[in-house]
């Protein structure tokens, strides 16, 4: 009688969809993106992380140097004071983002989640900007708002609002906050389309019945819509710090790359170009590679306190 071992065959897992897959398999369909992952966006982190403890001769890398170009950077002029001006309005860009962009977005969003007809088309239309090239929208908008010939002033002129005919990027005072309304008025059709996403996943059961129990429009939104709104938020808010934090395009387009006029619209990546091809300082590798890794260490950790903070009121609500 011959004996009949056992064979053993690859575990498989089930799938949301119900179709089972070997472990195997399974590596093998996320072998590609693993693979993207490692050599354009984990290489270069782990690149420029060991580029900023070396000193460098252009782009001859010398000895070690330890922490020497993080300390060049944190208290030697003139990167000393264009970080803390630089990261001064990135802060700002996040904070205008949030009054301006997700709040508006939120709104717009609420308004026309009950608009059946005419919902998509309205979407789309405040979806167009977000999917222009940044260049191109801070080119646009640097033409508008010239002195000279943009259309802006000339309708403000044509109305007899001459007062209000600014110089909108050649003020320090202002040209901040025309990079902040300028990127609001781009992206705000990226939280539309979460929010309004987020929208159609609320049962309406729940805010017909707290309609029947009286709970006015104001009362529904803030205690039904609002925190099931919570989880789309955090994602939101998170999102919306990263690409604060590595805001370039928009400001290079409007005023430069030394953050025209002044300074008054320097960010973090701006100093970050300067630094590694404008400088004409033979470690320039070193002291941007010390640059980029304090940026994203500064946006891992607060990205994972906002992600921590909104899953903790995440769980309180449900």
């Amino acid at each position: 009688m011959a004996l009949t071992l056992p064979v053993r065959r690859p575990k498989a897992r089930r799938t949301r969809t119900g179709i089972a897959l070997s472990t195997p398999t399974a590596a093998l369909f996320v072998l590609p993106a693993a693979v993207l992952f490692a050599v354009l966006i984990l290489y270069p982190m782990l690149a420029a992380l060991s580029y900023s403890f070396f000193d460098w001769q252009g782009t001859k890398q010398g000895g070690f140097a330890g922490v020497a170009n993080y300390i060049t950077l944190l208290t030697k002029e003139p990167y000393a004071s264009e970080l803390w001006n630089a990261f001064g309005h990135n802060l700002l860009l996040f904070a205008g983002a949030l009054v301006f962009q997700n709040s508006l977005g939120l709104g717009i969003a609420t308004l026309l989640h009950r608009r059946k007809r005419t919902k998509r088309f309205f979407q789309t239309i405040f979806a167009l900007p977000y999917l222009v090239s940044p260049m191109v929208i801070g080119y646009l908008w640097s033409l508008m708002l010239s002195p000279l010939f943009g259309p802006v002033n000339a309708i403000l002129r044509g109305v007899g609002l001459e007062s209000l005919a600014l110089p909108w990027l050649g003020d320090p005072q202002l040209a901040i906050w025309v990079i902040v309304l300028v990127s609001a008025w781009q992206w705000i059709g990226f939280p539309i389309l979460l929010y309004g996403a987020a929208l159609g996943g609320i049962p309406e059961e729940i805010e017909e019945a707290a309609s029947l129990d009286g709970a006015t429009a104001a009362k529904r939104f803030r205690y039904i819509t609002l925190p099931m709104l919570t989880p789309t938020i955090g994602i939101i808010t998170v999102l919306t710090f990263i690409g604060s934090m590595e805001a370039m395009a928009i400001p290079f387009a409007l005023a430069g790359s030394n953050g025209a006029p002044a300074g008054s619209t320097d960010v973090m990546m701006l100093l970050f170009y300067r630094t590694a091809f404008e400088s004409g300082n033979p470690n320039s590798i070193g002291v941007s590679s010390a640059l980029a890794t304090v940026l994203f260490l500064f946006i891992m950790v607060i990205s994972v306190v906002i992600t921590s903070t909104m899953r903790r009121a995440e769980r309180k609500l449900f």
